[in-house]
């Protein structure tokens, strides 16, 4: 199949657009911005070189070693200075006639020979020193002077003739061809990655069910199956990542190693390439015991929390019991404990970080510090006030309370904030640490206590002294006996709590073991108070009520009264002195 009949396959499996079209754009946005960043790389390199000699450094001094370089290739190195001349200085000069000699087609490369005597050997073109080996070269480089400048003349000549044929035309048409073949491999790198990874998950999500089993040591669950999916899952992402940065690890600098003017470039690639993953590698080695006690810490702490949420589970599921401890606090317990793990562990681990001590990560220490401590006196003061009331008990999930004036039942509480649904079914948020100042009246907590007796609700009558108060009595318990939330044990009791001035204060106590319908039996309490209240003849003149009868009917409802009622009116008469009308 050609490469031709391959792209035009791989173009139909993907639309325009699609995956594979936008994996190829990322890969030749990479592309461009790694030579971009390598091509400023060696022009900021090659500036610092040209600026040396300004900058005031002594370079004859300096017995560093110098490369001597033509086409891209290193062939030999300048090791000690001459006179006042560098090594530096010598190298860039060698390096300077030779590319004018390689440049120079009309110089044969067999032109190129030793000439010299004595302490000085020269290899030279055309009469023309190319390079001069002294008796201190040699010495330095552990060889008869003889032998290095007739390793300098081979060198030479084999880096002329090279130099001159990497810049014919026929090298430069099979460095192209061989870029064509190159980014038609690449190509089809890429799409087969692209396409085999959709296909790569769709087994793993088969397997799933059927090959990947749950990691158990005996009954202890080590790792879910579940988990090792998501696991395979991150595994086959991360190779594909890795498979996408070796494909365009070797196609960079082989294209560029194709011509004569990028060698360079694409040799530099990859030592710099090679140099960082070199880093990284023995970097990453010689962290691997941090690493191990990281693992080990994390693997511990792990193990414990899911042991802790077992057994705190189990205390709240009541299969195992503590006395003294109530099953509602098992939860809260365990995420206090977690809390405190997590917290310890990361003490312990925190030393094994990479760069710990620097003082770039002292400097980010102290300020989240700082951050935390001025932004957490409110979290901090709601937390402590939610661990007290947990641990106080003083109301739970779906308990009838009243918190200042909000009155409905709890929703939702968490260590930060307290939420109350209203009858009106409003939900009320309120801090934790308002409600720890607030009273708090529990409606529902002798319902949650067998031991204790049900819930004792209360409401005032005020009834004038003309009305017999036994007969109060007995009409305030036949609306409480026809209220459908009232106990008929315990009995409901009649309390008359003061006397005033114009009336008496009747109170009506009724027990219920239905708080969260408090306000509708209140209610119905009232109404069937009123009934009772008209149909024995008792008017209701709260708080205090005065009336002359001038044809005015009572407060009592028509269908109460009595068929030959008759509406009272003034009786006017006239007396003497005597008395008599």
């Amino acid at each position: 199949m050609t490469f031709f009949r391959l792209k035009h396959r791989l173009l139909q499996h993907q639309p325009l657009g699609g995956p594979l079209v936008r994996r190829l754009t990322h890969v030749l946005v990479c592309i461009i911005v790694a030579a971009l960043c390598v091509l400023l790389n060696f022009s900021g390199h090659s500036l610092t070189i040209a600026q040396t000699p300004e900058s005031g450094i002594d370079l004859a001094a300096s017995q560093e070693p110098a490369k001597v370089i033509l086409g891209g290739e290193e062939l030999f190195s300048i090791q000690r200075g001459v006179g006042a001349f560098s090594p530096q200085d010598r190298a860039q000069a060698i390096t300077n006639r030779l590319i004018e000699t390689a440049e120079d087609a009309s110089i044969s490369a067999s032109d190129i020979r030793i000439k010299g005597q004595g302490e000085t050997l020269n290899v030279v073109s055309s009469e023309r020193i190319l390079v001069t080996v002294t008796a201190a070269d040699a010495v330095t480089a552990d060889q008869p002077q003889s032998v290095l400048v007739e390793n300098y003349r081979d060198i030479v000549r084999k880096a002329v003739l090279q130099y001159r044929e990497e810049r014919t035309s026929t090298y430069i048409r099979q460095g192209l061809l061989k870029t064509a073949w190159a980014t038609g491999a690449f190509v089809l790198a890429i799409g087969f990655i692209t396409i085999a990874y959709p296909k790569l998950v769709t087994r793993i999500r088969q397997w799933r069910q059927r090959r990947i089993q749950s990691l158990r040591i005996r009954n202890i669950e080590l790792l879910a199956a579940e988990r090792l999916t998501q696991i395979l899952y991150v595994i086959s992402r991360v190779v594909q990542t890795v498979l996408y940065l070796a494909a365009l690890y070797i196609y960079v600098p082989l294209v560029l190693s194709f011509f004569p003017w990028t060698k360079a470039i694409g040799r530099g690639v990859l030592v710099q390439i090679h140099t960082g993953l070199t880093g990284i590698w023995q970097a990453f080695i010689n962290y691997l015991p941090n690493l191990f006690s990281i693992l080990f810490v994390c693997f511990v702490t792990y193990y414990l929390l899911r042991f802790l949420r077992q057994f705190f589970r189990a205390i709240n599921e009541q299969t195992i019991t503590i006395e003294g401890f109530y099953p509602d606090w098992a939860q809260p317990t365990f995420r206090l404990l977690a809390l405190l793990i997590i917290a310890l562990s990361g003490v312990i681990v925190f030393p094994y970080f990479p760069g710990f001590g620097s003082p770039a990560f002292q400097g980010i220490s102290i300020f989240l510090g700082v951050l935390f401590s001025l932004g957490s006196t409110a979290v901090v003061s709601n937390i402590v006030a939610g661990i007290i009331l947990v641990y106080t008990r003083a109301f739970q999930i779906g308990d009838r309370v009243k918190i200042g004036d909000a009155v409905g039942d709890i929703v939702n509480k968490t260590l930060l904030v307290t939420r109350i649904r209203t009858v009106k079914n409003v939900v009320i948020t309120l801090p934790n640490s308002t409600v720890l100042g607030s009273q708090i009246i529990n409606y529902s907590a002798a319902q949650d206590d067998p031991n204790e007796p049900p819930l004792v609700l209360n409401t005032t009558v005020t009834l004038g002294y003309d009305v017999p108060w036994r007969t109060v009595h007995q009409t305030l318990l036949a609306a409480a006996a026809k209220t459908e939330a009232v106990l008929d044990n315990p009995k409901p009791f009649v309390l008359q709590t003061s006397l005033d001035d114009f009336y008496v204060s009747y109170e009506l106590n009724i027990y219920t073991k239905k708080p969260s319908i408090m306000a509708k039996t209140y209610s119905t309490l009232h109404q069937h108070i009123q009934d009772q209240c008209n149909e024995n003849g008792i008017e209701i003149l709260s708080p205090h009520y005065r009336a002359v009868r001038d044809g005015n009917l009572v407060t009592i409802p028509e269908q109460y009264l009595d068929k030959d009622y008759q509406t009272p009116s003034f009786r006017v008469e006239s007396t003497n002195k005597q008395g008599h009308v």
